[in-house]
């Protein structure tokens, strides 16, 4: 490329904004917007941060003066290269390019909350999973919701005390699994595993007999909440007493004892019928538990065989 070649690419970026000495002015007055914003910026965040220790709200003042920092400069440094900056359209369609790029997840945020708001996927109180993370909703604010988190870091679906913040915009591109909006009832089973030689029609009655006196009362409670239910969802229950699914697995008899239990009562419920559970198969003779196992066989050893030749 000659420097005749690099000539004319000049004078034609000057034909767009004007000569060739305004190029360079132009240069010069956007590096000190530049400068100044992020020198600003910076001593702001000084201030802010020796005000302030929590390194939480660091992060958030360093993420949205940013986004600020961006759409200011845009404005100034798009005052500087372009005419009839002034305009008001002009004006109005570089706000909105420059807040759309700058602030796109605050927006994508936003539009979520307006979701949770008119949709009303769940509600404070609601036990959701959403985004990997199962808790109680505690909180919907402008650009997040929070929730008490469930299982996890412990057995079952109990709380271990963390409050996790979720983005809004999460709700658009995750599935939003809610446990009570408009019926506080799951499908709960507990395996139970016996070997191949016990009595497993006694240990199938046992369990029926068991289940019902734990969990039984659920099925009526449920079926009177699965009316009201029904108006605002298409839910259909033909049966929802407790029931023993029996099938066979590698190392014994598995009995699946299936019921249906209030969704924060799964833990409780659970306990009691493997209390009674272990109670009830104690005390009978013919009922053996099934565990993993490994068997060695030894094989004697032949003696070597001679030839007769």
């Amino acid at each position: 490329m000659t420097p005749q070649y690099f000539q004319g690419l000049m004078d034609n970026v000057a034909n767009f904004f004007g000569t060739t000495s305004g190029i360079y002015e132009n240069l010069i007055q956007t590096a000190i917007v530049i400068f100044v914003l992020l020198l600003v910026r910076y001593l702001l965040l000084l201030f802010i941060f020796l005000k302030i220790k929590e390194p939480e709200r660091h992060y958030n003042f360093k993420r949205y003066s940013a986004h600020i920092t961006f759409v200011i400069g845009v404005f100034l440094v798009g005052k500087v290269w372009f005419e009839g900056f002034q305009s008001l359209a002009t004006f109005l369609g570089l706000l909105s390019v420059g807040l759309a790029l700058a602030l796109r997840e605050l927006l994508t945020d936003l539009a979520g909350w307006l979701f949770i708001i008119i949709r009303k996927p769940f509600e404070l109180g609601d036990r959701i999973e959403v985004f990997g993370v199962k808790g109680d909703v505690i909180d919907k604010r402008l650009f997040t919701f929070s929730v008490i988190e469930i299982g996890n870091r412990v057995d079952a679906e109990q709380s271990t005390g963390r409050v996790i913040h979720i983005p809004n915009s999460k709700v658009f591109t995750e599935y939003v699994a809610n446990y009570t909006s408009g019926f506080n009832y799951i499908w709960h089973e507990i395996p139970v595993h016996i070997t191949f030689e016990s009595n497993h029609e006694k240990a199938v009655t046992i369990l029926l007999e068991i289940v019902n006196s734990c969990a039984g009362q659920f099925a009526k409670l449920a079926e009177k909440e699965l009316k009201q239910a029904k108006e605002s969802f298409m839910l259909k229950y033909s049966v929802l007493t407790p029931t023993v699914y029996t099938n066979v697995r590698a190392n014994g008899i598995r009995l699946t004892i299936r019921y249906m239990c209030h969704v924060r009562k799964t833990r409780s419920t659970e306990e009691n019928i493997w209390l009674k559970v272990l109670k009830a198969f104690k005390k009978e003779g013919d009922i053996t538990f099934a565990y993993q196992t490994v068997r060695v066989v030894e094989q004697p050893n032949e003696a070597p065989k001679k030839d007769t030749d």
